[in-house]
């Protein structure tokens, strides 16, 4: 499905870190366009895009973690943390759908307005109808605020799992 080895390197190792970028960076583009909708409208296409790129990134992700999984012994740590990943993609899933239906809602608004009034263009603000922007809000906070939560759990299961046991609580004399 993906790379598994990059350099040498575990993939996994080094995805991660476009996961922990870009869900964080999506959610935080999307509340601020669904309230703030003028941002929605100087996004435009990026919000989606980048909606899509989060996306693909987590299933990309997941498959060098469980690669990386079959390579190491058998720690509970590494697994609860493997099952913990499993968990992303629903919630980013749910992050794209939104981002996609907010984007989609959006720009339809504005060329309705720029239809009605012809002479304002692209500078038309973006309107939604009361009962769908509190939909919208919440939505998009409900898959912000659970996608980020997930990026922090699954990110300090895999820190502990990395990291235990190997570093000392001490500082290290390094004499020569």
């Amino acid at each position: 499905m993906g790379p598994t080895l990059i350099n040498g390197l575990p993939a996994h190792i080094l995805l991660v870190h476009v996961v922990v970028v870009l869900v964080p960076l999506t959610a935080l583009a999307l509340v601020a366009c669904v309230i703030w909708t003028s941002w929605l409208a100087r996004l435009g296409l990026v919000l989606p895009v980048l909606a899509l790129v989060t996306l693909v990134s987590v299933p990309l992700t997941t498959h060098a973690g469980e690669w990386l999984e079959h390579h190491e012994g058998d720690d509970p740590l590494v697994r609860k943390h493997a099952e913990l990943g499993d968990g992303l993609l629903p919630w980013v899933l749910g992050l794209f759908v939104v981002t996609v239906a907010v984007w989609w809602l959006g720009r339809r608004s504005r060329i309705a307005a720029a239809a009605a009034e012809p002479e304002q263009g692209r500078n038309t603000v973006t309107t939604f109808a009361l009962p769908v922007r509190i939909a919208a809000i919440a939505l998009s906070v409900v898959f912000a605020a659970g996608s980020v939560v997930q990026v922090y759990r699954i990110g300090d299961s895999g820190a502990k799992a990395a990291w235990h046991d190997g570093f000392s609580a001490k500082p290290v004399s390094h004499h020569h």
